[in-house]
């Protein structure tokens, strides 16, 4: 139970990439983390699956209940729709600047880092994404790399779900220990 007593924020919407959701909630739980789902609207949201809707998952908290001080770190799961839609609005955008400020870890897998960049937190960072969108973060001022996992001072990013073991390990470490450390973890 190494992370008893911790806070963890799960930020996402319908069209999430279901297993960036379900398997980084799975691991967090069962090392004691305390971990809310949370969401633009109260119910449920709907995970992406391949090449169509997949299961569902309950809301725990909207976004007008929670501030960033709640939680100890905040992971975005991708998938393409889940952050292009969270990216639009300003609420989910500030609640993730928030925790910059506060130089709490966050954590980015596949095309989350969109969020990254609609929050204006990535330029000058070392990170990776989703192949597809590179540019988007090159772009963004951000330096990229096709890694499996990079860590840049609290900023753990990701490419896509094959790298999930790698990504989980570094969320779950980063939460634990609480260094900011540049790393990278090739696949």
């Amino acid at each position: 139970m190494k992370l008893k007593d911790k806070n963890v924020a799960i930020l996402a919407t319908d069209g999430f990439e279901k297993s960036e959701l379900f398997e980084p909630l799975k691991a967090l739980k069962q090392e004691g983390a305390n971990v809310h789902v949370i969401s633009l609207k109260e119910g449920k949201i709907k995970s992406w699956e391949g090449d169509n809707w997949g299961e569902s998952i309950t809301v725990d908290k909207t976004l007008e209940e929670v501030k960033a001080s709640d939680y100890h770190t905040l992971v975005l799961p991708g998938g393409v729709a889940n952050p292009d839609l969270l990216r639009t609005h300003d609420d989910a955008l500030s609640f993730i600047k928030d925790f910059f400020k506060q130089g709490k870890p966050v954590a980015a897998i596949c095309h989350a880092p969109w969020l990254l960049i609609s929050a204006g937190v990535i330029a000058n960072r070392n990170v990776t994404s989703y192949h597809s969108i590179k540019d988007d973060v090159i772009n963004a001022g951000a330096n990229w790399s096709d890694q499996a996992v990079v860590v840049d001072a609290g900023l753990t990013t990701s490419r896509n779900p094959d790298d999930l073991p790698q990504f989980i390990d570094k969320v779950i470490e980063e939460l634990c220990e609480g260094k900011h450390e540049d790393q990278v973890v090739n696949a």
